[in-house]
């Protein structure tokens, strides 16, 4: 599997999509560069080979899985990203600092987040949860929380959905679901077992299932019809391990959600107008 998300993705947003599922010698090439780009942008591919302990022909199949027609495009794709790099971050050590530098980073990589979405995907996902008798939102570990947000979204737009915490709950939901069903797993890793298990039953059940994921050659890609792949704002996949941000995937599905709304036409606006006569009424006065 090789990159097909934007053409003009950035370099290191398609290797924090696929890093993880690369092979060991790919993955030490790609690390590399992401850790160095101005070092990369100078050297040639049996320079990386040499550096990381692999043969020229690994660097080159890495560049190709990134996309790139072989090294020399991925070392021009390096140098248009540090071409469009933010500035170099405060000094401030203080805890606002360190906050506003944190905004900084995630504000230079936001617009990664979005690289590997294509226009189909995004179509066959609105359609589905347009379209689906059923949806069943499935989320576990950190991602838990993603998945309400969803649920409680859809319903707000018109869409009714279910969601379920227990992951018996899950795969028994899931495996009654029919060929006019849809489950939507969201899952950051796109390993989690529970929620590859709910993918398992609601595929032998003849239902659609949808992955919003981080990692494009992850094993719930691998298992689903349609999946919307949101590359992690981490600097690294250390980070991604270590701190699991869900930033990216928040800011993707709240967008899913008024890309749905906007393609109901009546049915989203009437709605949206429903809820907000509700919240007229729930909210009084300080």
């Amino acid at each position: 599997m090789v990159w097909s998300g934007a053409a003009d993705a950035p370099l290191t947003a398609r290797i924090r999509s696929l890093a993880p599922s690369l092979h060991a010698g790919e993955r030490r090439v790609a690390e590399f560069v992401a850790g160095d780009l101005a070092g990369a942008i100078e050297s040639t591919a049996q320079d990386i080979a040499d550096a990381v302990g692999v043969g020229r022909a690994t660097v080159v199949r890495t560049a190709q899985t990134l996309g790139y027609d072989g090294f020399p495009q991925l070392r021009v794709a390096a140098a248009q990203e540090l071409s469009h790099a933010p500035a170099a971050a405060s000094s401030d050590d203080s805890l606002v600092g360190s906050l506003r530098a944190a905004a900084e980073r995630f504000a230079a990589r936001i617009g990664d987040s979005v690289a590997a979405l294509t226009e189909q995907s995004l179509s066959d996902a609105i359609t589905a949860l347009d379209e689906a008798g059923r949806v069943l939102i499935v989320s576990n570990g950190l991602s838990a929380p993603l998945g309400l947000d969803l649920q409680m979204r859809l319903t707000a737009a018109g869409r009714p959905a279910e969601i379920l915490q227990d992951a018996l709950a899950q795969r028994i939901a899931a495996r009654q679901l029919s060929a006019r069903d849809l489950c939507v797993i969201v899952s950051g890793s796109g390993a989690n077992e529970s929620s590859l298990a709910v993918a398992r039953a609601a595929r032998d059940a003849g239902a659609t299932v949808l992955a919003i994921t981080s990692f494009a050659r992850s094993a719930l890609v691998s298992g689903s019809d349609t999946a919307l792949v949101v590359p992690s704002t981490s600097d690294s996949f250390q980070d991604e391990l270590l701190y699991a941000s869900r930033v990216a995937l928040t800011l993707v599905i709240e967008s899913l959600v008024d890309a749905l709304i906007t393609h109901r036409g009546p049915r989203g606006r009437d709605a949206r107008d429903a809820v907000l006569r509700e919240l007229g009424t729930a909210i009084s006065e300080p």
